[in-house]
């Protein structure tokens, strides 16, 4: 009888995993950060594959690494067949019916925008299951595996759901709204800061018309929302974003002592992710979820 010929051996996933992620990113660090490891590992997986190979796939250099000849031929490949592969496990899951509606999604717009609307939209649709994955910019590809995206965008895509153009206006506790009355009051006070937005209070004061305002002084926070607790809190001024902090204004919680509102000159945007087999759900919830405010 014939006999198949045995497959060739087959280095390790994760070094091949690795290999593609650090050749396409073009360092060891960036590709570290994408499959949430330490660069030092992505380094021990490559020469794990190249000792495997026995030749090198990069070349080290004094600031970093850029692909070898060999490397950069076997890259696009081997990012295809990882595409494909994704796409794979993607296309099996959607075939369970009962699989969760996967939602990414800016952490601030997460936290402070989607959460509240969770108890409704569970009412709306008490079968659904949702996955929410805080990311700091939106799925661009095939491998990322979700339904639906909730991003601000200057320019949203046609196949969008863009809410009204949001404002960006300065927020505190009532209490010291009370002692401000023109934004010169500014001058001396505690100025809070979102590192991703750190421009914002400049942005703000120039549009006021406001001069002599170190609008770069004060504390900075990694997430908008551990600033906004500072600003509940009375540990300072943040510049509020009209989408985010509408519900706190309306409980009395936070306080506008200006009635400057700058554009912000983007939008919050309800996005079909790239899903290649989208949730049945999601043309539905995206709706549902536009017309919430």
């Amino acid at each position: 009888m014939p006999v198949a010929p045995p497959r060739p051996p087959m280095p390790p996933l994760n070094a091949l995993r690795a290999f593609e992620a650090a050749g396409r990113l073009g360092s060891f660090a960036r590709a570290a950060e994408e499959l949430g490891v330490t660069p030092g590992a992505i380094a021990q997986q490559v020469r794990q594959l190249e000792a495997f190979l026995g030749f090198p796939l990069f070349r080290r250099l004094p600031q970093g690494v850029a692909l070898a000849d060999a490397g950069r031929q076997a890259q696009p490949r081997l990012s295809a067949a990882f595409e494909a592969l994704s796409l794979a496990v993607h296309d099996l899951r959607a075939t369970h019916a009962g699989r969760a509606l996967a939602i990414a999604a800016l952490p601030c717009i997460a936290q402070l925008w989607l959460s509240p609307r969770l108890p409704a939209l569970q009412q709306e649709f008490p079968e659904l299951q949702i996955s929410i994955s805080a990311m700091e910019a939106p799925p661009s590809g095939p491998r990322e595996a979700f339904d639906l995206a909730l991003f601000y965008l200057a320019e949203p895509p046609p196949d969008a759901l863009a809410l009204a153009e949001d404002s960006l206006v300065p927020i505190c506790s009532p209490h010291l709204a009370q002692q401000l009355r023109t934004p010169s009051d500014l001058l001396g006070r505690t100025l809070l800061h979102d590192a991703v937005w750190r421009s914002d209070w400049a942005r703000w004061l120039r549009y006021a018309g406001v001069a002599g305002v170190d609008a770069g002084r004060g504390p900075s926070y990694s997430l908008y929302a551990l600033a906004l607790d500072a600003a509940l809190g009375g540990s300072g001024i943040l510049i509020g974003r009209a989408s985010l902090i509408a519900p706190l204004l309306a409980q009395g919680r936070l306080a506008t002592p200006f009635a400057v509102a700058m554009p912000s000159g983007d939008r919050l945007t309800i996005l079909p992710a790239p899903a290649s087999r989208p949730h049945p759900l999601r043309a539905r919830v995206m709706e549902w979820l536009a017309d919430s405010l």
